[in-house]
């Protein structure tokens, strides 16, 4: 039994011993004329014609392309994406965050008093070097003001660089994951693709149908009378 076994075992390593060896480079990767080309959706003859010195690098080996891995929309990175506009700072993220590193600062804004006050935000730190990404706030959070990111490639030499602020969170590229929001899994969005930058469009809107609403409206109230 113990020679069979370790036939076994070592038929894993010979048959991988003899597989073809292929190493990604990241996050650039040498390519020749053709991989060139294909990178830039053009014939090998319009790459010649428009820019000789790339085409000469390539043939060299020495030409770099970016690497973009691909990813599942799904795909949580070491980011967060936040749409101001459909914040309340009601503080539901901060509160359900297990390592306390969301810190929101607001004032009482003196609009819609009729309504009840508004606030307004002051501070909205997210502090990614203490993060462990488990999602917990982007869960609580009931306007989808919150949402997981798909950047990974955050790294940085200082902790201080980690802390996401609220100007940043503003002003930075809206392409957030569908993780935990079925509205952008149904309209089939794919953050690789293209931006979300209309806060309108990064929550669920959902108008229920006639029948719901006589449902919950008419019949509930016979029933109950």
């Amino acid at each position: 039994m113990l020679g069979f076994g370790l036939i076994k075992g070592l038929s894993v390593t010979f048959r991988n011993l003899f597989s073809p060896v292929f190493t990604i480079q990241y996050p650039d990767k040498r390519v020749g004329v053709l991989g060139l080309a294909r990178s830039k959706n053009k014939s090998i003859l319009n790459l010649f014609k428009e820019n000789r010195k790339e085409f000469l690098y390539a043939l060299l080996g020495l030409a770099k392309v970016e690497v973009k891995i691909e990813q599942f929309p799904r795909f949580r990175g070491n980011e967060f994406v936040w749409y101001d506009d459909r914040c309340t700072a009601c503080a539901s993220c901060a509160k359900y965050c297990p390592l306390g590193i969301i810190e929101i600062v607001t004032h009482a804004s003196g609009e819609n008093l009729q309504a009840g006050e508004n606030y307004a935000i002051d501070k909205f730190d997210i502090d990614t070097g203490r993060c462990m990404f488990c999602g917990l706030c982007v869960e609580a959070c009931p306007y989808d003001a919150l949402h997981m990111g798909t950047d990974f490639e955050k790294g940085n030499y200082h902790r201080a660089n980690l802390v996401l602020d609220k100007e940043t969170l503003i002003s930075q590229n809206k392409n957030p994951s569908s993780w935990f929001r079925p509205q952008f899994e149904e309209k089939d969005y794919n953050p690789w693709d293209k931006d979300l930058s209309d806060y309108k469009d990064a929550g669920r809107h959902e108008k229920p149908s006639d029948e719901k609403i006589k449902q919950n409206w008419v019949n509930k109230r016979k029933y109950n009378g």
